[in-house]
């Protein structure tokens, strides 16, 4: 474009708020190229082909936005999630969180506490970097619920319809991060304050242990949803998504969230909406809408 001294990234891949007392960052992991049938596995495809259409979206292939979030509260850094890692060449444009973290300023040094959602390969793949591994304090609190570290022992996937190569590569990931973590993994049932304003509740759905995390202070909320939901769940809730391990379940989980949302006004941050995610959700007679926020520059 001409510029004196470009910067590295052209495309913005962070994005802060304030949340009452708390410090929040949404950073985009990159994205992962995947069919586009797996957005809505009982859908007719013709129904699907319409709201692709609709969207201005492809029809084969649907770029997942992927987004990890840090919050700071009190002397504690929290991570949620941690993307994809640099090990799968399969999706060469994820991995990014390690170096757009440290661009904002934030050294893994620093973080206290890790949230996962869930322990799919793009929610913990990261953590087995070896820039990241290395770098993590050897006091870092690695907070999974029981159900989920439970069901990755011995995964079920009779009710996934994922791309083939997919189960084997997330049954080993899950296993390796296990492996790797599994002295700092702080186990929790259905709720646990993981720092003042900073909560983590079991939801199931998706995978048997998978959570989101409940952001409050000084009256203002946000929750980040996980896989809770993905674009096309807003028009369709009841499309189900190829790497939901329960999607009956994923189903109505999905709706209480946006019930709740709805009713609270609070803010959402999902890991699969477009960067930077953040967002309302509206009721119109039971049919849901996404609001995105207005960018605060």
């Amino acid at each position: 474009m001409g510029l004196v001294n470009p910067p590295q990234e052209l495309v913005p891949s962070r994005y802060a708020l304030r949340l009452g007392k708390l410090d929040v960052l949404v950073i985009s992991d990159g994205v992962l190229p995947l069919p586009a049938s797996t957005m809505a596995t009982n859908a007719a495809q013709a129904d699907l082909a319409v709201w692709l259409d609709e969207n201005f979206l492809p029809q084969e292939t649907y770029d997942w936005p992927l987004n990890v979030m840090v919050v700071r509260s009190g002397d504690q850094t929290i991570l949620i999630d941690a993307g994809l890692g640099g090990q799968f060449p399969g999706f060469p444009r994820a991995g990014q969180f390690p170096q757009r973290l440290e661009a904002a300023g934030i050294r893994l040094e620093s973080v206290t506490d890790v949230i996962i959602t869930h322990m799919h390969m793009d929610h913990v793949g990261g953590l087995l970097v070896d820039d990241v591994k290395n770098r993590l304090r050897p006091d870092v609190r690695i907070h999974v619920a029981a159900a989920e570290v439970k069901f990755w022992t011995s995964p079920d996937f009779s009710h996934t319809d994922m791309p083939k190569p997919v189960p084997d590569v997330l049954r080993s990931t899950a296993a390796s991060f296990h492996s790797e973590y599994r002295d700092r993994i702080r186990l929790f049932d259905d709720k646990y304050e993981v720092a003042p304003g900073v909560v983590v509740r079991l939801t199931g759905g998706h995978t048997p242990g998978h959570s989101v995390v409940d952001l409050e202070s000084d009256d203002e909320r946000l929750v980040f949803a996980g896989d809770a939901m993905f674009p096309v769940g807003f028009d369709h809730p009841e499309w189900q998504n190829g790497f939901e391990h329960d999607p009956e379940e994923s189903a109505r989980v999905r709706i209480r969230l946006f019930q709740e949302l709805a009713e609270n006004g609070g803010l959402l941050v999902a890991s699969h909406l477009p960067f930077p995610s953040v967002s309302r959700v509206a009721n119109h007679g039971g049919a849901f809408r996404w609001v995105p926020v207005i960018w605060d520059y």
